[in-house]
């Protein structure tokens, strides 16, 4: 009993605390139905349930207190009020019920307020039409206050600003086009100016130790630099100092490192630029930039002015179709009278480099322009020997790397050949991440700037065995031609550019040097060129002759005819028939002029097919005779894809008598 009057104690204090907040709390009945029943309190069963009986009524007593106290709020929250439109203001304007108007003619609205509104009461919005004369004269007849204040208007501000906005814009533009047209008229005033880059000491960083395998051209040169440092040296003698040099000879000789070496060695002011520089599209700019330079020159003496690729600007004047070029003859001119006119240049010495002597005018090199004309030709065993030495200065090459051999097989490399070879062979180097070069590394650098990039090999197939016998033809012919320089090796690895494979000679440098081809040479070399031709056909018959001699004829025509033609090694006898070809833009003739009649034209094409004819049976006769050779070379070529020289020979000897000389590698 005692238990269960605390119980309904507790129950009785919750009540009393939470029901004065609820809206029926003045009920005395609803108070009594919430109430605990003292009946249920004394039950010894319900008597745990309880407490959270009392807790989940305590909960839902508190959220029906949040809806219901929240629900006078809505209740008195402010209904929108009813517009009024413009009948029924007039209606009330006449039936006495509006006490002030306020009019806003900007914004074509009026704020009216009715005599049944409180004081606090917001007035009502009437939108208005443009013109409201009805509505004014109302509200003077029944005597209602109203006035008028128009609100801000926008409207006309907007397009001001867009026209001030405008008028800056047209300014703004105005200032651009002035300020351009300036720029275009300094720039106009500075067409004439020289381009040339201006050293006042030459810091090339190249001497006469950087640059080999030209010593010739180098001694000349040499005396230049001597002018320059010591004049009184050669003056006090009588003598004067060159006012020209010309550098002639093929691209990658070396040409303008020789210019270099001469500034870094004399180290004088050094003005260098390029002859397509002088040459604008605007008449007389060219002669112009040739008098700023030479006056430039002229402020720094001693000085050395480089013109590279000179043949841009000094070309035979009246050459072509139509006469030649004004504006380029203009600038010869002004060139040709500033190196040599009625005012002296003393101390300056002009250096011109070109690969094209043949297109110069005759004006240009006469003595007392360029005074020198030193040829800068390719480099022969010791110059390349000397190249490589220079460029092998940063490379790390294994000992195993002879640069007397790579010399030898390079017969006929200019010096950026040579640079370029060891450039590729340290590229190859670092992508098969070896820490030196190899000579497999430079032998495939060799094959990469000869032949082309090499590809993955081809499967076995037809193809793949025509393309062996073809290049084992070729191979063969070099290696039992008596006169023909020895094979260095064959393969069938195909290569960029379409080559299906090739075979490479070891050419003798003593005569690439010099250029004195013999005539057995020339009659073996177009045997072998039609080898693989003949392989072809001894093989496998005419019907499955390939296109892939195609460039192989073209050499053998043209070496053909011009040993008819140009050496004089035909039935023809001792005689010339023919010269090199002449361009027309080069200041030649525009119709080609034959050298020969009808009749002799013919007898040259049957002497040039007889030729090719011999050759081309003499090819055959070789491969019919050593075919089972032949047949041995292609099954191990097939195998190995690639074979050496020397291995090759020493297969060839065991089948044929084969002259000791041809068994030893020139390498």
């Amino acid at each position: 009993m005692k238990r269960s009057r605390v119980k309904a104690s507790l129950a009785t204090r919750l009540h009393r605390k939470i029901a004065p907040s609820l809206p029926w709390r003045s009920s005395p009945d609803r108070a009594e139905t919430l109430a605990p029943h003292p009946t249920r309190s004394e039950n010894p069963a319900n008597s745990g349930k309880t407490p959270h009986r009392l807790r989940s009524i305590a909960a839902g007593w508190a959220i029906a207190q949040v809806l219901l106290l929240s629900a006078p709020a809505f209740a008195n929250l402010p209904k929108e009020r009813e517009p009024l439109n413009y009948g029924q203001l007039l209606e009330k304007i006449e039936n006495n019920e509006v006490a002030e108007v306020e009019l806003d003619p900007a914004g074509q609205v009026a704020r009216v307020k009715l005599k049944s509104q409180a004081a606090n009461d917001p007035p009502y919005t009437v939108r208005l039409f443009e013109t409201n004369p009805e509505l004014i004269e109302q509200l003077r007849e029944q005597g209602i206050n109203f006035t008028s204040n128009p609100s801000r208007d926008n409207s006309t501000a907007i397009p001001i600003i867009a026209n001030l906005l405008l008028v800056f814009l047209l300014i703004a533009g105005l200032m651009a086009i002035v300020r351009r047209t300036g720029q275009a008229g300094n720039n106009a005033l500075n067409f004439g100016k020289s381009k040339a880059r201006f050293q006042m000491e030459a810091k090339t960083g190249v001497v006469f130790d950087d640059v080999a395998g030209i010593e010739e051209a180098k001694e000349e040169l040499q005396e230049v630099v001597t002018f320059l440092k010591q004049p009184e040296r050669f003056t006090a003698i009588g003598a004067k100092i060159p006012k020209g040099v010309l550098l002639i000879g093929p691209p990658g000789t070396g040409k303008t490192l020789l210019a270099k070496a001469i500034a870094g060695e004399a180290g004088v002011p050094f003005f260098s630029i390029s002859g397509s520089e002088f040459v604008e599209m605007f008449v007389g700019v060219g002669a112009s930039r040739v008098r700023d330079l030479f006056r430039k020159a002229k402020e720094n003496a001693p000085c050395i002015v480089f013109i590279d690729e000179i043949d841009a600007v000094g070309r035979q004047r009246g050459a072509g179709i139509g006469g030649g070029n004004d504006e380029r003859e203009q600038t010869l001119n002004q060139l040709l009278t500033e190196m040599d006119g009625f005012e002296g240049n003393n101390g300056i010495i002009v250096i011109a480099a070109t690969n094209r002597p043949d297109v110069l005018d005759t004006a240009i090199l006469r003595p007392g322009r360029f005074d020198r004309q030193i040829t800068v030709d390719l480099p022969a065993y010791k110059g390349r020997l000397g190249i490589l030495e220079v460029h092998a200065r940063n490379k790390k090459l294994s000992a195993e790397v002879g640069l007397e051999a790579i010399a030898r097989r390079t017969p006929g490399f200019s010096g950026a050949d040579l640079a370029n070879l060891l450039n590729e062979a340290a590229i190859l180097t670092a992508r098969r991440r070896k820490e030196e070069i190899t000579p497999l590394e430079i032998d495939d650098a060799i094959d990469r700037i000869t032949i082309g990039l090499s590809l993955t090999p081809l499967l076995d197939s037809k193809k793949k065995r025509l393309i062996a016998y073809h290049e084992v033809g070729h191979a063969l012919l070099m290696t039992l031609c008596k006169n023909a320089d020895p094979l260095n090796k064959v393969t069938i690895v195909p290569r960029s550019g379409g080559v299906g494979g090739f075979a490479q000679q070891s050419f003798n440098e003593e005569m690439v040097d010099s250029g004195l081809y013999t005539r057995g040479w020339i009659l073996d070399r177009i045997v072998i060129t039609l080898g693989g031709r003949a392989a072809e056909q001894e093989v496998f018959g005419d019907s499955e002759v390939t296109i892939g001699a195609s460039n192989d004829l073209k050499v053998v025509a043209t070496l053909a005819r011009e040993m008819v033609t140009r050496y004089g090694m035909s039935d023809l006898g001792p005689m010339a028939l023919e010269s090199p070809g002449n361009e027309v833009f080069l200041g030649r003739d525009l119709m080609s002029r034959s050298e020969y009649s009808e009749e002799v034209a013919a007898q040259i094409d049957r002497q040039v097919r007889a030729i090719a004819e011999r050759g081309y049976e003499e090819a055959r006769r070789i491969i019919r005779e050593n075919r089972v050779l032949l047949d041995r070379l292609v099954d191990l070529l097939l195998e190995r894809e690639t074979i050496d020289g020397e291995e090759f020979r020493q297969i060839v000897a065991q089948y044929t008598d084969l002259p000791e000389r041809q068994l030893v590698s020139s390498i």
